[in-house]
């Protein structure tokens, strides 16, 4: 399935030279199912679901052609039955708990305690 994802043209490249990336752009293509899925993703935009917030959280970022290109990406992604895993809000809820443990030792230090880890909470 990513195969025909990157076919479709809906997967970033990966142009890197020396650890440095020249350029990650989707390629341009007139394939129906890629405008079928830029349009369901497009009829997004006004929907009360996940995927419509999704959308419009990315759109907050990056422009709205880009954030279509993502959320078709992540329509297909669905339909094929494939669990989408958004990397990058891992990634900040890993910082975001990180931050909070690292005040909390700030805070007990501040008045006088000494924190000592137990176990990994889940």
């Amino acid at each position: 399935m990513k195969h025909f994802c990157s076919w479709l043209g809906l997967c970033p490249g990966t142009k890197i030279s020396g650890g440095k990336v020249l350029s990650a752009r989707t390629r341009r293509s007139t394939n129906r199912v890629r405008q079928a899925l830029k349009l369901a993703a497009m009829s997004l935009s006004r929907n009360d679901s996940a995927l419509g917030a999704f959308y419009r959280r990315l759109c907050a970022r990056m422009d709205k052609p880009r954030a279509n290109t993502a959320v078709a990406r992540m329509v297909f992604m669905l339909t094929r039955g494939e669990a989408f895993v958004d990397q990058g809000q891992q990634r900040y809820e890993e910082q975001q708990r990180e931050r909070s443990i690292a005040a909390l030792r700030r805070r007990a230090s501040a008045l006088g305690f000494e924190i000592t880890p137990t176990g990994q909470a889940t």
